[in-house]
């Protein structure tokens, strides 16, 4: 039995196997890829590769000058977060947001998917709920950092509030996932001003979202 776990590192703490999985992307990563970023990005960019094991999303990773600075200043402001997944609320650190600002609060993640008025507006419109809860929620919008992280028409939807009513996320993180409005939800993000980061093509998801916020965190908290 004991050979079986010879070849693991069982008395590294948590941190110090995160530590060592960082230093391990460093030494892994081809030159190309990690010249695609500046410092700033690579924060975020390690962090993804962390997430996922997966080196090729590197290819896919793109940034609008000056994102992860409007991210830290908007966090700095406590700006209003946004996302269009409970998954996402649940997966961020309170604990690292409230090192930005003391205001932050899981019940103050504004995730409103799942709210009555919602239902109704969606089933009223026959829209989905994820692009019901971007109408209803416009106001909020402005100058919060909004996490899409699962469904692209609310992502849609935000590039279109900001193009016809002005709003002006202070950053979009956009990052839907699947098959169906993916792709030019993705595309109409990068027609607007807004800072924003996101995945090319049809990868993303709720993990990833996550990820790159706490990855722009790591900017300051590292």
């Amino acid at each position: 039995m004991k050979e079986w776990f010879d070849t693991l590192l069982l008395e590294l703490p948590g941190s110090a196997i995160e530590q060592e999985s960082f230093r391990r992307i460093d030494a892994e990563v081809s030159p190309e890829l990690r010249n695609r970023f500046n410092e700033a990005e690579w924060h975020v960019a390690r962090r993804l590769v962390h997430t996922t094991a997966d080196f090729t999303l590197l290819e896919a990773l793109e940034f609008t000058p000056g994102a992860i600075e409007a991210g830290l200043a908007a966090l700095h402001r406590g700006a209003r977060i946004y996302t269009d997944s409970n998954m996402i609320k649940s997966g961020l650190s309170i604990a690292k947001l409230r090192k930005f600002h003391p205001g932050y609060a899981r019940d103050a993640i504004l995730c409103p998917v799942a709210d009555p008025e919602t239902a109704e507006l969606a089933a009223r419109r026959g829209i989905t709920r994820a692009l019901a809860a971007v109408e209803l929620h416009q106001k909020e919008l402005d100058g919060a950092i909004f996490l899409c992280g699962n469904a692209p028409l609310a992502l849609a939807g935000v590039v279109k509030l900001v193009h016809e009513q002005r709003i002006a996320p202070a950053l979009i993180i956009a990052m839907p996932v699947g098959f169906v409005n993916v792709v030019e939800s993705k595309e109409l993000s990068r027609r607007i001003p807004t800072p924003c980061i996101r995945i090319a093509g049809r990868r993303g998801g709720s993990p990833l979202a996550v990820a790159t916020l706490h990855g722009i965190m790591e900017n300051e908290l590292c």
